[in-house]
């Protein structure tokens, strides 16, 4: 029988300042069943429960754009509290990423898996009963702090449940459920708008119809069992974790899943630290590059209304809303299922530098070629390419790696600070961009997306790894395979 040992550069975690300490050595059965499963149901039912949360989320963040064009006369608004309306959400979700994530790690997948969608939820319903600007406020920071729940818990659930050929394709399906909120959002404003629903009732139902799809899966994500990764390297449970593995696979975890021989308990050995090597190089590049994508990916979309308002200034919200329906239909809902089918073949770390550039020559394009914005095709096809590229690119691997290059004990904490920071990248996207159209008009924005995107070339080249086809294991460097020797215990750290 094989066993595991430690880490990158050697075996172990890696302590405080660098020095190398030893890691649990644990009985290949039960990740040996998980990584070599064939996907099946449980899979599916895994990665739908959750892509119905990020569908919500996607729908809840963007609707917002198109409510704040409603409510300018209703609520008298002005362009900073446009600003943030379009941004709170975004704000309030690097809390949630920040809180969920630890508590993850803390608590357990399964305690927090549930809570998230809730407040969401309840945050959609209360929005629609606002009743002015402070109100909504309040109300939206609710929905965020949901929202960057729901980020960290969803990807490191599946993740820990999939096996290592698909685990990009499923952890990737969870995430392009976004792309079909992206079209719900416009797709239903475009309906009220032209069916000419009063705006003061248009606004409210908008924002209440995203607490249903949150609502349906609650049920379901407090019915998924506690992952087998979390059970048995941070709780030692063998129990639990023999069920969970029976529970996705429909078979035994093997001899080893119902043995203590080769397992270390927790407290025996030193976890590892987000600020230790080599997983700080990893969390920089992991949150900066969230961070970097998100500037560029929200600071578009949920002012989306305000840049085609620049592009076309007699243009009408519905014929906006209805261009910006055509670009998510025809270049990001593609783009998320090209990625999902090529994360497990091409590589995320390759996928994300080449979105990154192709992103940074779109808009460097608009920004630098005389004419293109005040030619409306033009611009279109190049911002068109620039949204395939980000779902094509960033907008998924940002979303995938922070999920599988960090060690189960410090995983749900590694996305969190990622999911964070990303969200606060989103924050700043959506709160400067409309200020920055004013000053500097649609290429000023361009300009600044293009540089952004250079960054996260840069960023991704030098300090993320390639976790296609490892084992959750091998690719967070939580534990070393050695086919050599049986298991034995590690020293306590």
């Amino acid at each position: 029988m094989g066993s595991f040992g430690g880490g990158v550069g050697g075996r172990g975690n890696w302590g405080k300042g660098g020095e190398a300490t030893p890691a649990p050595v644990v009985s290949r059965g039960p990740y040996e069943a998980l990584d070599e499963a064939e996907v099946g149901r449980r899979h599916w039912l895994t990665v739908i429960t959750a892509g119905m949360g990020f569908f919500t989320d996607a729908y809840d963040l963007f609707i917002i754009g198109t409510v704040t064009v409603i409510l300018t006369p209703i609520f008298h608004l002005g362009t900073g509290q446009i600003s943030l309306l379009n941004s709170i959400s975004l704000l309030a979700s690097v809390g949630g990423a920040l809180t969920f994530g630890k508590l993850m790690d803390r608590l357990g997948r399964k305690r927090m898996y549930g809570t998230e969608i809730l407040l969401l939820a309840a945050g959609a319903v209360l929005s629609a009963l606002a009743w002015n600007f402070t109100s909504l406020l309040v109300f939206r920071v609710i929905v965020g702090f949901g929202v960057g729940g729901d980020y960290s818990t969803s990807a490191v659930i599946t993740s820990e449940y999939a096996n290592k050929r698909s685990r990009g394709r499923l952890v990737g399906t969870v995430f392009a459920m976004q792309g079909f909120g992206l079209l719900a959002g416009p797709a239903i404003a475009s309906i009220f708008i032209g069916a000419g629903v009063p705006d003061r009732i248009a606004w409210r139902v908008m924002l209440a119809l995203g607490a249903i799809p949150a609502l349906s899966v609650v049920y379901l994500r407090r019915r998924i069992k506690e992952t087998p990764r979390y059970s048995l390297a941070v709780q030692g449970d063998l129990s639990a974790t023999a069920d969970a593995v029976r529970w996705v696979t429909g078979e035994a975890a093997g001899e080893a899943a119902g043995s203590s021989a080769g397992v270390v308990a927790p407290a025996a050995w030193k976890p590892a630290r987000l600020t230790s090597r080599p997983f700080l190089l990893r969390l920089v590049g992991t949150a900066g590059s969230w961070f970097l994508l998100d500037i560029a990916f929200y600071g578009n979309s949920v002012s989306s209304p305000l840049i085609l308002k620049a592009l076309q200034p007699g243009g009408s919200l519905l014929s906006h809303t209805l261009i910006s329906l055509a670009i998510f239909t025809v270049a990001a809902l593609p783009g998320y299922w090209l990625a999902v089918g090529l994360l497990d073949r091409l590589g995320r770390k390759r996928i994300q530098w080449q979105g990154f550039a192709v992103m940074a020559v779109a808009f460097g394009a608009i920004a630098l070629i005389p004419g293109v914005t005040g030619d409306v095709w033009v611009f279109l096809v190049l911002f068109g390419i620039s949204y395939l590229f980000v779902e094509l690119g960033p907008n998924m691997t940002t979303f995938v790696l922070p999920s599988e290059i960090f060690p189960t004990s410090i995983r749900g904490a590694g996305d969190g600070v990622s999911a964070a920071s990303g969200k606060f990248g989103a924050f700043l996207g959506a709160l400067l961009v409309p200020h920055l159209l004013a000053w500097a008009g649609l290429t000023g924005v361009m300009g600044l997306m293009a540089g952004v995107s250079v960054v996260g070339v840069v960023l991704t080249l030098i300090a993320l790894p390639e976790p296609m086809g490892k084992s959750l294991e091998e690719a967070s460097a939580d534990v070393a395979f050695d086919t050599d020797t049986e298991p034995v215990p590690a020293a306590a750290g």
